[in-house]
């Protein structure tokens, strides 16, 4: 094998060779390779870990698809327009709207193309709110689609090469389990039709586990990179695992491949039509989190381990464009608990829509005072965390409630219909006290501060408009919230002991910040023309949301899309294999 210097290397000899060549098997990655095998292309998937699909695979699966067919098939009024008309209302201005428009004209048509020819299936959700539901063209319906649930026996042996999702998403040690199960396992011995339901889960799971280190039932985020990677088995698309790509290889008219290291061996691979970088983003990058996030420096992080700005770094060797000024704070954000396992290690408990709207529940800072509408989409709320922490300290956060509250409807990681919490309060994970003053001292929290925004919020929520942060106000809010509670059904009174707290701290989900692109994926150099031979798609290329977050998919959606545009570039588009170089390869 060749040696490889610390510069981007030029063409002299290459070890392999093939049309297209994609670092990074999350959906981005996937997607794009998956595309370009089936427009003809001669393909090659290198994945840095020994497991598919990164973040994504711990994640709700969610897309963002604004006019999608299926929910529109499903009787769901919604158009391309009417989404254009609520990007412009978030984003405002110029800013990325060729891409804008770009993924907004495509993303229906890139899930059609994957529905009608591979095993990458999505139902719509039906009805799911826009996350900024008060903005123009905004819809309460329509634009979010989820993969279908997948059959891991279907992958045999390798279903072990799909990254499981977090420990707190599965119950009984590895089943998985969706947001439709929640209220039928709950409610199994109320309804024969609930316990039949839940056996059915029960009995197969305990087969999985004969075969399997999992349940093999996957849905949500592990649906959909379980359903991508047995796609590209299908279609053929070799994978090398453990295999990272370090470095470019330049010829005359851009990029001409890639340097791939895998295990002790570099193996230079000369890509005809294109080189994609699809590497999860910055995550885990000390020097980039501290270059593009806000002050203090976030210390936790939902990113996957290996997601540690290979392709942001290796691009900007290159002479890529990395755009910041575009992209708000750096990231997309949801509030997250520190979970106390078991086994005594610690994970973190995402707070997306499960308990936050739900009526009897604030959140405070360090001197007990609200600061944010709770009902919020996870990303606003943490910037509203990060606004407010410039004037007091507000990281972390306190979940308050009542005992009863959390008993009812759970609180991140601890399941509603929860009775006894005493295990829960023993690891840490919440603390509880007979008096809001006793909980505040408990927690430091200033005891003055909480007893009047626990009084005021109580008045709201007699009268039923929260006329401080607008709880209950946005369709979201009561998506989220609790119909039967009146007359609001975010706002409930907090006023019987034992009350709860819970510590809240930010987490990104996705990298925000990445490298320019166009409208077709090309990564551009730092004078913005496209670098010939290369592309970025997921969270290596800067997001075209400009650090807005308009709905659920809002990372994925954009993936999935531009690594579909890549790849018809890539295969109907890039230049003529005449224009490269003439080159030896090496067997």
């Amino acid at each position: 094998m060749s040696a490889i210097g610390k510069q981007p290397v030029s063409v002299e000899t290459f070890d392999r060779e093939v049309d297209y060549l994609v670092a990074g098997a999350g959906p981005g990655g996937m997607t794009t390779a998956l595309v370009g095998k089936l427009e003809g292309m001669d393909v090659l998937l290198c994945e840095k870990s020994d497991q598919i699909g990164g973040t994504a695979a711990t994640s709700a699966g969610s897309l963002w698809i604004p006019g999608n067919s299926q929910s529109r098939d499903a009787g769901f009024d919604d158009t391309v327009e009417q989404g254009e008309i609520y990007m412009d209302a978030l984003v405002g201005g110029e800013t990325n709207r060729t891409l804008r428009t770009a993924y907004l004209q495509t993303g229906p048509e890139a899930i059609d193309y994957l529905m009608a020819r591979t095993d990458v299936q999505f139902i719509p959700c039906g009805l799911h709110p826009d996350y900024q539901s008060n903005r123009p063209g905004a819809a309460k319906a329509g634009r979010a689609i989820v993969p279908k649930g997948f059959d891991g026996r279907l992958l045999g042996k390798d279903f072990e090469r799909v990254r499981p999702p977090i420990a707190e998403f599965m119950v009984f040690g590895g089943m998985m389990v969706g947001k439709d199960d929640i209220p039928r396992l709950l409610g199994r011995f109320k309804t024969v039709g609930n316990f039949i339901y839940s056996a059915k889960l029960f009995a197969r799971y305990l087969k999985d586990r004969m075969s399997f280190t999992r349940g093999t039932r996957v849905v949500m985020g592990n649906a959909l990179v379980a359903r991508l990677f047995y796609s590209l088995r299908k279609a053929n698309v070799p994978i090398l695992f453990g295999a990272r790509i370090i470095e470019l290889i330049k010829d005359e008219t851009g990029v001409a491949g890639a340097v791939i290291e895998q295990g002790s061996m570099k193996i230079r691979v000369r890509a005809r039509k294109g080189v994609v970088l699809a590497t999860g983003g910055y995550g885990h990058n000390k020097e980039f989190r501290e270059e593009f996030m806000p002050q203090p420096i976030p210390y936790l992080s939902l990113a996957a381990g290996t997601d540690t700005g290979d392709g942001m770094s290796i691009g900007k060797q290159f002479g890529a464009r990395i755009a910041p000024e575009e992209h708000g704070s750096g990231a997309f954000w949801t509030p997250v608990s520190i979970t106390r396992r078991k086994d005594g290690s610690k994970g973190l408990f995402p707070h997306l829509s499960l308990d936050r709207a739900k009526p009897g529940l604030i959140a405070v800072n360090k001197a007990g005072r609200r600061f944010v509408n709770e009902g919020a989409s996870y990303h606003d709320f943490v910037e509203a965390m990060f606004e407010t922490n410039k004037l007091s300290p507000t990281i972390p956060a306190y979940l308050i409630c009542e005992t009863a509250f959390v008993r009812k409807y759970g609180l991140g990681a601890i399941h509603p219909g929860t009775r006894d919490l005493s295990s829960f309060e023993a690891s840490g994970y919440i603390t509880m006290a007979p008096t809001l003053r006793q909980l505040a001292s408990k927690m430091g929290i200033d005891p003055q501060g909480l007893d009047a925004s626990v009084a005021r919020h109580n008045g709201f929520a007699v009268t039923g408009p929260d006329l401080d942060f607008g709880k209950g106000d946005t369709e979201l809010n009561r998506f989220n919230g609790d119909a039967r509670n009146k007359p609001n059904p975010c706002l409930a009174p907090i006023m019987s002991g034992p009350f709860c707290a819970m510590e809240v701290w930010p987490a990104e989900i996705a990298s925000s910040t990445g490298l320019s692109t166009d409208e077709n994926a090309r990564v551009l150099n730092t004078e913005g023309q496209p670098i010939g031979g290369l592309y970025a798609c997921g969270n290596d290329m800067a997001s075209i949301m400009a650090g807005t977050y308009p709905g659920p998919g809002t990372t994925l959606g954009p993936a999935i899309t531009f690594g579909y545009r890549a790849a018809l570039h890539a295969a109907h588009s890039g230049p003529p294999d005449a224009e490269r170089p003439k080159l030896k390869i090496v067997s």
